[in-house]
This record gives structure tokens, sequence and C-alpha cells, in this order.
């Protein structure tokens, strides 16, 4: 169980340029950007870490003291695409001395509805390549996800889709439709009050309220 206010570094997952900028994949990449806007955090290229990061602090409703560090949070996009995340997130966390249960990682999940959001404190990588690779470089799956549900497309959740289906990469790699846009804004806000709902009360009571939410586009 992950304890109230224990997440110092929050990592989104996507791939760096232009071409990819809204495309289901970087769904990581875009809650990390919103997060940044609701807690006034400035984003900029950072060597160190092969990725996109910035630093603050927490406005007081969402410090304790238990949080390290006094309530400072980090944001990180790693740029190294997809398949190497783990690179970044390892030079970071390791500069920062972060442990893997201090970090959160959002990302992109085809097996669930666009709308839905799934919390949990550790587990595999459920095929998906970025979480392969920061499982490799931190040694551990048991560190927090929370993954945003992008569908498999067409009109069937139960449609046979492999990883190895040019399907899926298309899929994956391609943009929001009209339709699905305009549900985006609500997905990413209810993605940053269930992140405040781990800072504030821990990640078990916020995956006890949030993953059963829909959003139904």
């Amino acid at each position: 169980m992950l304890e109230t206010q224990s997440i110092s570094l929050i990592v989104g997952l996507g791939n760096p340029g232009t071409e990819y900028e809204r495309t289901r994949h970087n769904i990581g990449f875009m809650a990390v950007d919103r997060l940044a806007t609701a807690w006034s955090i400035s984003l900029g290229k950072e060597k160190r870490f092969y990725g996109i990061f910035g630093e603050g602090r927490l406005s007081s409703r969402l410090v304790h003291t238990s949080h390290p560090n006094s309530g400072k949070i980090r944001l990180l996009k790693p740029t190294t695409y997809m398949n190497v995340s783990g690179q970044s997130v390892r030079a970071c966390a390791d500069w920062f001395k972060a442990n893997p249960e201090n970090i959160l990682v959002i990302y992109d999940d085809m097996d669930l509805p666009l709308g839905k959001l799934r919390l949990r404190p550790s587990g595999s990588a459920g095929g998906h390549n970025g979480m392969k690779s920061i499982i490799a470089h931190l040694g551990t799956q048991n560190f927090p996800r929370l993954r945003l549900g992008i569908g498999r497309g067409g009109k069937s959740e139960s449609a046979i889709a492999t990883k190895a289906n040019q399907n899926v990469t298309n899929h994956v790699l391609g943009g929001f439709s009209s339709s699905e846009t305009k549900f985006l804004p609500e997905i990413f806000s209810m993605t940053e009050v269930a992140i405040d709902s781990i800072l504030t009360d821990g990640l078990e009571k916020a995956m006890s309220l949030y993953n059963s939410r829909s959003i139904c586009p």
C-alpha cells in the first residue's frame, strides 16, 4: 500500500516530436502537461534526465509532514522514445535518490476504454514497451502507476488485436478522433483530481474512489 503523500516524482510516457504530440500513445505526456499547468510548474529540456522536466512545491492543501522533501514535486516526460523510457526515469530517480515507490508513472492502456483510469501500486508491464523499459531499469515492478484508457478502436472493445498487429500500431500512434477529443478535458480533469487524492489520502483511498469511475464517450 502506498503511504499518504509519498509521491515525489510523476512520470508521463510518450514519444517526442510534433508528429506524436496528440496521439493516443502520448496521453501520459498530455496528463503531465495538465499537472504542470495546474501546479504552476515550468517544464523544460533537461539533458541529465533525457527528458522534459520541471519541479515545484505542492499547494498547502496537498502537503503533509509525511511528504518527502516538504512537498516538493517533480514532473518528467522522457524524450528517449517510448521503448527506452526507463533510461530517463532511472537517471532522474538516481539524481534525486527517489525510491521506486515514490514514482508514479502515467501511461496509455488499450485494455481500458477511453474515459476509464486504473490506479495500481505495482504490477507487470502488461505488454507496454515503455513500462517494460522502466521495470528493467529500476529493477522492480513495485512502483505505482496510473493507466489511462485509450480503447482498441472500432465499435467493439472485444475486437481481437495483438501487439504484432499493424492495426494496434496505427491505433496507438494515431490521433484522437473529434468525438474522442471533446472528452479529453474531462479525462484530464479526473486524472488531476485522482492524483490530488493520492497525495492527500494515499493510493488505496484514491483507488477506491476513482478506479470505478468512467467518462463514457
